[in-house]
Formats: structure tokens, sequence, C-alpha cells
């Protein structure tokens, strides 16, 4: 409970035992002493003594409105790459796999709504709330994406900063990485090489794919600091939310697709599907796409969020051990 002492107390204020002394203005219902006849405080009084004595229940509830501190979620991140950087070489592939697969059906949903809706303005609007299909299906279910492990490991390797920990988190991303293109072919050979999707479907597959590797390879790295910076932000806020979850990773991608941030997992999705039906071929793909996307989803994870927010907890920790 805060308490404020007065400098100026009238002597009428005190009690009669001498001992200690009950303010006028907290004598009313609730806070008066027995007997005692109080009135309602004045907010606009300089000399207002407001005692407040919270009952159990109302520090609970307190308690479950707050945000949690920085550090919780900090530690909550820490101990989720602390796994990741534990688990073996076949359960990180498997599920890196898994997540490539899965974050096809970004790419499924917007040409979908895409081959649905007029060539107007307004259809970016629409077709980019299919970009969070995958996202929701892979960080819901917990399977390994290049993009979250660019947060989640770092912190740890931070915290140590030793050769161990950075062979680890190198070991990583290499497997996940790998992984996450390999799904994300196979899901592209799929959808360009079978009769899934009708005509309309596929051409709104290409469009998208030319979109994504329409920019030159300064553009793929610009665009990919964007993608990691907020696809890191969106691993770095889960914590903090609970039945909020699936609209924090609807808004957050949504973000994404419409900035026409290059995300290295889907737009490989869209960019293989140029490569399966010949459009480009993969020296082009890498070379136009992979790499420059790589290098700016590694910055805008690694480096702006991990990086940053880290420090904010280790500034935090040190100025708290001086005082």
């Amino acid at each position: 409970m805060a308490e404020v002492t007065e400098q100026n107390i009238d002597s009428s204020d005190q009690n009669q035992t001498g001992d200690t002394f009950e303010p006028a203005n907290n004598r009313k219902k609730g806070f008066a002493p027995d007997g005692v006849d109080g009135r309602q405080p004045d907010p606009a009084s300089k000399d207002l003594v407001y005692n407040r004595h919270l009952k159990g229940s109302e520090h609970r509830e307190i308690e479950d409105r707050k945000a949690p501190p920085v550090l919780v979620i900090h530690e909550v991140i820490r101990e989720q790459g602390e796994e990741e950087l534990k688990r073996p070489i076949l359960a990180l592939a498997w599920s890196g796999l898994a997540a490539g697969l899965s974050m096809g059906f970004s790419l499924v949903t917007m040409a979908l709504l895409r081959s649905h809706l007029p060539d107007e303005p307004w259809r970016p609007l629409i077709t980019s709330l299919g970009y969070g299909i995958g996202f929701l299906v892979v960080i819901l279910g917990r399977q390994q994406l290049f993009t979250e492990n660019s947060v989640t490991p770092i912190i740890p390797l931070l915290a140590r900063r030793n050769r161990e920990t950075f062979l680890k988190v190198l070991r990583l991303w290499g497997i996940v990485l790998a992984s996450n293109m390999i799904g994300a072919f196979i899901f592209a050979w799929v959808i360009g090489n079978t009769g899934v999707f009708p005509a309309e479907v596929k051409t709104a597959f290409a469009e998208i794919g030319r979109a994504a590797y329409s920019q030159d390879f300064l553009g793929t790295i610009l665009k990919g600091i964007f993608a990691g910076w907020v696809i890191a932000l969106l691993v770095w806020i889960l914590p903090a939310v609970d039945d909020a979850k699936v609209w924090v990773i609807i808004i957050m991608t949504y973000l994404v697709a419409l900035g026409g941030f290059a995300h290295i997992v889907v737009g490989s999705i869209e960019t293989f599907y140029l490569v399966v039906t010949g459009v480009i071929d993969l020296g082009q793909y890498f070379a136009n796409f992979f790499l420059p996307a790589v290098i700016g989803n590694i910055v805008g994870g690694a480096s702006l969020v991990a990086f940053l927010n880290s420090n904010q907890v280790i500034a935090d920790q040190k100025g708290k051990e001086n005082n």
C-alpha cells in the first residue's frame, strides 16, 4: 500500500490517544474510525491524504491487468531458444520441413482471394489477409520457422556470448532454413505441376510470384529487413498476450503482406512457383531473392529486435544492481 506523508497536519486530525493520527479527509465510509461521521475526500485539496486498503481480490485483479515485465518476456523467449538449441537434428529437420509446407497455405489463400476479386486498387487490402494463414499453422503448431529462429536462439547467444553457443545457433539456422526451403519447393512443385488448382488460381500464383521477384538486390535486402523486423516483433509480443494470439498473428503478418516485405519462406514459395513453371531458373532465384532476403531477415530479426530488446533487459538489471 502506497502511503502519502503530509508535512503539515492540523492537530485536530490527531486521535485521542496521541499515538497515531487519522486525517479528517479519510473519515468517509469504509475508512473512518468507528463512531466518526467521515467526509468525502476533496480531490482538489493539496492536503489530501488518501489511504486505500486494497483487498486480496483487488490486488490479484491489478496483477492480472498489468502487462508482464519485459524481463518476463525476455526469459520466456530465452527459454524457448535454449530448448531449440538442444533439439536433435532430426527433430529440427522434420519440424522445419513441416513449416515449409505449412507456409504454402499463405500463398494459396492469397491466390484464391485474388482470383475471386476484381482487379481494383483495393484488392490487396483483402488478399493480404490470407498471408497470415501459414503463420497461424506454424506458430500455433510450434513448427520451426527460420524467421522465428532469428530471435529465439539469439537471446541465449547474447546472454552467454561464447563460441559454443554461436556454433549451436549456426547449426539451428542451417538445419531449419534448409528444411524450410525443401518444404517450400515441394509445395511450389505440387501446386505448379498438378491439377489441384484451376487455371485462374495458377495465374494468381504467377502474378504473386512475379511481384515477390520484382525487386533488385538492395531493394530485397531492405524489404527483408522490414519482414524480419515485423516477424521478430511478433515473436517478442506473443508471450505478453494470451487470448489475442490469433489476432496478433493476423495483424502483424497482414502488415508484412501489405508492405510487400520479403519473407524468406513465403517469398521462396512464391518465387519457387516461377522456377517450377520455367519462368526463372534456380540460379536466378538464389542470386536475386534467396540471398538478399536471408540477409535482410537476419538483420531485421537478430539485430533490430533481439539485440535491442535484450540489451534493454541487461541495462535494467545492471541499474538495479547499482541501486
